[in-house]
């Protein structure tokens, strides 16, 4: 096994904690703070030359700016202490929607982001549920972009639900969801929205059977829940069942989200921990992935296959 540590930026220290404990380790001392300029300083408390680093960091609502730039400066810190590879286990990647061009005189802003990572000195990066699959052609170095799907299969499981469906918010999630109701036995229905702003969304039509039915609503994030909550009403409108689930890797949950979830009355809200949650709405549960990201690091140390602790 390759010696390695294990540290962790300010973003989601309970999940750091939770990964550091599964493998039966303690987080390596390192000290980050602010200048009054606004400045961030890191320095590692240990030694680890010709060791392998692991950097647990995500981003977090309304600071991932200030969490990628830590993330950027540990990295940096860790190459120049002549870490062996610095390994990022990034679990919510900021930008991932800003994939592609959609109109005139735009960024790909995920691609900068992934330029920068590099350029700061990551070796290989860890990452959930990516918003798109083509975002893993950004990265120079390895990418491993994991899927916590078997936790909310087992998830669902245990409900024993009657005449269920998995529902796709749209269109560009339909191939995750199909796995996921493959994963289930269940049929699958597909809703069609446009937008005719950021962060707005109106549902057209449905695409599948769904009167009569429990939806589960799956996607791969919660930004504001209008998207969830616009999927909700015109899933009842539809003739479903006002019993939907909904199931999401990452719970951005900003501005109004909490609001709108609380009031569309899910079943269940049920998201990973790949994002710290305060004052959650109603109905909400969260999954770890610790165990799954601990099970990366030891694969990785082992020279073991990571696909097969999600596929």
């Amino acid at each position: 096994m390759t010696a390695y540590k294990i540290f962790t930026g300010s973003s989601h220290p309970d999940l750091a904690a939770a990964i550091a404990k599964n493998l039966g380790k303690e987080l390596s001392p390192v000290t980050i703070k602010t200048f009054a300029c606004g400045e961030v300083y890191v320095k590692y408390e240990e030694s680890f030359r010709g060791q392998d680093v692991f950097l647990i960091q995500t981003c977090r609502t309304g600071h991932m700016n200030d969490d990628l730039m830590e993330l950027y400066l540990l990295i940096d810190a860790a190459r120049q202490s002549f870490a062996r590879k610095v390994h990022v286990i990034l679990p919510y990647f900021a930008y991932s929607r800003q994939d592609k061009i959609h109109g005139a005189r735009e960024g790909i802003s995920a691609k900068l982001m992934a330029d920068l990572m590099v350029k700061a000195g990551a070796d290989h990066v860890v990452t959930l549920h990516l918003h798109t699959d083509q975002i893993q052609g950004f990265f120079d170095v390895p990418l491993d972009n994991l899927n916590p799907q078997r936790l909310f299969v087992d998830y669902i499981k245990s409900k024993n639900l009657e005449d269920a469906v998995v529902v796709s918010p749209d269109a560009g999630g339909a191939k995750a969801a199909k796995k996921f109701a493959d994963e289930l036995g269940l049929p699958l229905a597909i809703m069609h929205k446009q937008r005719p702003e950021h962060n707005k969304s109106e549902v057209t039509h449905i695409i599948g059977e769904v009167a009569g039915k429990t939806p589960i609503i799956v996607d791969d994030m919660v930004d504001t829940a209008g998207s969830v909550c616009a999927a909700k009403q015109a899933l009842v409108e539809n003739g479903a069942r006002d019993e939907v689930y909904l199931c999401a890797t990452h719970p951005i949950f900003s501005g109004p989200a909490r609001e709108r979830l609380t009031a569309a009355n899910f079943a269940a809200i049920v998201c990973s921990d790949s994002l710290p949650v305060d004052n959650p709405p109603k109905n909400f549960q969260v999954l770890s992935v610790a165990d799954l990201l601990a099970g990366v690091i030891t694969n990785v140390t082992e020279q073991k296959s990571v696909s097969q602790l999600h596929l």
